[in-house]
């Protein structure tokens, strides 16, 4: 069958405020859809791979035509919805007959509903695409009914069917590696500035799930029975010595956390060392999980910043999210990383449930006296299937309008706030946390290449308008 995978347009400053995109956009490689790509085009099926991150719907929509494609799948987030529904619509009037799946975070939280809320969509991928997708095409090309297909909800003329779910994937180093052949111009995926080294930058996953319980994290298993699956060794050098044959330089991990599992963790740093390869690297990992050893050994083997959620510099904060974290185990692993060497990012939240306007100016005095080397505040969000989005009458109420959820808009307001103090206060932290000289004078005695200089620009442009601007962070939504 010819396939194609589609991430509906979008644009920054859909997310970000105009004047601060520069500094905070990133273009990620999108896993999920290049795994599930990978499994297809191993099933025999024929795939284009569409990124609406660098296509507008037009050019998306006249590719489409062009390609005839036999079965369509669109991710979506929360903040993406409409835009895959309204990208479902207009794929639909080109090709009637043409079946349309949707996947992603949004769809696998609320399932039967997207297919209630749109039409155009014949079916939502629920969960461990890469095995549900094939097994869906496979029904497809054989023009056979898609009862028994696992991990579906689907349209069966004027009904709605749910199948079983699909069991979560145990054995990872089955999966076959992202098909990154299909992103095109590599150096168009690059992190935000100053949070890379090198580029092209690839992003790879050594694990998934999550054993902690966040009230603000989604996971497709909420009870986190099955905790972290790891690949083997083995299999994530492989993957980095292939990334690195087709010219990457630098590697992002994007687990959950990369120090889960301690030894393994450990295991993986000698190894990259050991075997001398040559690329720097970023990854992310939770305070309580890492010491001085594993962060020198991450550092020897070539990271070169490790990012841990700090959340709140609020003690009672931090339990109400479930962080399972102190404030101590904060300052002690962000010490020992910068006393390695490592550069350290911490993101905060505001609009914590309980939380008041004084206890978020707590946050902003908690991060400046940390001193990280990059510091982000966020609006907490309630994005659909965690625990926070399940209970929101405990908590506070939620913004209707989807394009708040990006971490920007506050979708989620606290009883003990409104929103324009959720904006406030972020406003605040960044001339607070940025404006400082102890802050400005690292900054820029760290400068060793021209990134590092356009990055530190980008950087003081976007604080510029922070001072200049009232109001900054009440996000408007610009027309697509």
């Amino acid at each position: 069958m010819k396939c194609a995978l589609i991430i509906p347009a979008w644009q920054p400053e859909e997310i970000f405020p105009t004047r601060t995109a520069a500094s905070q956009i990133n273009y990620w490689q999108p896993l999920g859809t290049l795994s599930v790509a990978a499994c297809l085009q191993k099933a025999g099926h024929q795939v284009e791979f569409l990124n609406g991150a660098f296509l507008n719907r037009s050019e998306i929509l006249q590719t489409i035509r062009m390609y005839g494609p036999d079965f369509i799948g669109l991710y979506a987030t929360t903040f993406g919805w409409p835009k895959a529904k309204e990208t479902a619509r207009e794929l639909k009037k080109i090709f009637p007959d043409l079946f349309i799946a949707v996947g992603g975070p949004y769809p696998i939280a609320l399932q039967e509903q997207c297919l209630e809320d749109c039409l155009w969509i014949d079916a939502v991928v629920t969960g461990e695409g890469e095995i549900s997708a094939v097994a869906l095409a496979a029904k497809l090309a054989a023009g056979e009914s898609l009862d028994g297909v696992r991990g579906i909800a689907y349209r069966d003329g004027p009904r709605i069917v749910k199948n079983d779910p699909q069991p979560l994937i145990n054995n990872l180093d089955a999966l076959p590696f992202p098909a990154r052949e299909l992103l095109g111009e590599t150096d168009n995926y690059i992190p935000a500035p100053a949070t890379y080294k090198r580029k092209p930058v690839a992003v790879i996953m050594t694990s998934r799930g999550c054993n902690r319980k966040c009230i603000y994290c989604f996971q497709i298993d909420k009870s986190r029975k099955s905790g972290i699956r790891y690949r083997s060794i083995e299999n994530v050098l492989a993957e980095i010595e292939l990334c690195l044959s087709r010219g990457y330089r630098e590697i992002k991990f994007i687990d959950e956390t990369l120090a889960g599992n301690y030894d393994r963790a450990m295991q993986l740093a000698q190894e990259i060392k050991a075997r001398k390869l040559d690329f720097t690297w970023f990854a992310s990992a939770c305070v309580n999980q890492v010491d001085k050893p594993l962060l020198k050994a991450f550092k020897e083997a070539g990271c070169w910043a490790i990012l841990m959620g700090a959340e709140s510099g609020v003690q009672k904060n931090l339990n109400t999210i479930r962080k399972g974290i102190t404030l101590g185990q904060i300052r002690k692993a962000v010490r020992e990383a910068q006393e390695v060497g490592l550069k350290v990012f911490t993101p905060f939240l505001f609009g914590i449930p309980g939380e008041t306007f004084s206890e978020g100016l707590q946050t902003i005095k908690f991060a400046c006296e940390l001193n990280p080397d990059v510091a982000n505040f966020h609006s907490l969000t309630p994005f659909p299937g965690t625990e926070l989005y399940d209970n929101l009458q405990l908590y506070g109420t939620i913004s209707g309008d989807l394009s708040d959820y990006t971490y920007q808009g506050a979708a989620f307001i606290p009883h003990t706030m409104d929103r324009k103090q959720i904006a406030e206060l972020r406003q605040l932290a960044f001339r607070k946390f940025y404006s400082r000289p102890r802050f400005l004078v690292r900054r820029f005695a760290g400068l060793k290449s021209l990134n590092d200089l356009q990055a530190a620009m980008t950087g003081l442009k976007s604080l510029f308008w922070i001072w200049l601007t009232t109001g900054i962070f009440r996000k408007k939504i610009c027309a697509k």
